[in-house]
């Protein structure tokens, strides 16, 4: 025991004398800690959480496409590739500074409730649930407008049709087929192997990075 007792003894003593380890530096600046690259868009930039999200966004201004047709596009796309953060069943808001005629426009694109919902209708709601307090996901659910948040803002700044906008690239991924992201694919692992938990990303097993399931072209 005592020998151990000293080589632990001795172990401990260096590692308190040794000096810090730096990290190796990643940049020819020398900097030791982890950077990303400058990225710099002479004519025009876009970023998403998603890879192939922004190729469409930037095949979209390749084409001839404004800021709004990549937003767009790449709105759209993020529903089909991300579907766990991004969806057509959402809500959009934008501020968008229009150059050419430098005025600012806001748009909220939020679902609304319905004009007769009144204070007693939830609290009647709540009773029946048994509850004291508004579930997390709320009581009724607003209808979606990000669609047509998309048509509002095409219809004021676009440039591209949005047959082009929504046909040429995130519909053509549907039908064509994707490859996954890596945290898609372990989302969709975890639901496989916890089938007794309520999905939360699309179904159709591998279908989803291959060609849409038919039950989504209807």
């Amino acid at each position: 025991m005592k020998p151990l007792c000293s080589f632990l003894m001795v172990l401990l003593s260096f590692g308190l004398l040794a000096p810090a380890v730096q990290a190796q530096p990643d940049r020819i600046t020398g900097q030791n800690f982890a950077t990303r690259s400058e990225v710099i868009g002479a004519n025009g930039m876009v970023a998403t959480s998603q890879p192939l999200a922004t190729q469409v966004g930037l095949q979209v201004l390749r084409d001839g496409g404004n800021a709004i047709d990549a937003a767009i596009a790449a709105n759209a796309a993020l529903g089909l590739m991300e579907p766990t953060g991004s969806g057509i069943g959402g809500d959009l808001f934008a501020i968008v500074w229009s150059a050419e005629d430098r005025k600012l426009y806001g748009l909220n694109a939020s679902g609304r409730s319905p004009m007769g919902m009144n204070y007693e209708d939830l609290q009647k709601e709540l009773e029946e649930r048994d509850r004291s307090s508004i579930l997390p996901t709320g009581c009724c659910p607003s209808p979606s407008r990000a669609v047509d948040g998309w048509f509002s803002l095409h219809d004021r700044l676009g440039s591209m049709p949005m047959s082009l906008l929504l046909g040429l690239y995130p519909i053509r991924y549907a039908e064509e087929g994707f490859p996954g992201e890596r945290t898609d694919r372990l989302l969709l692992g975890h639901r496989r192997a916890n089938p007794q938990r309520p999905a939360r990303c699309l179904q159709g097993g591998d279908d989803v990075y291959g060609r849409a399931p038919k039950k989504a072209k209807s």
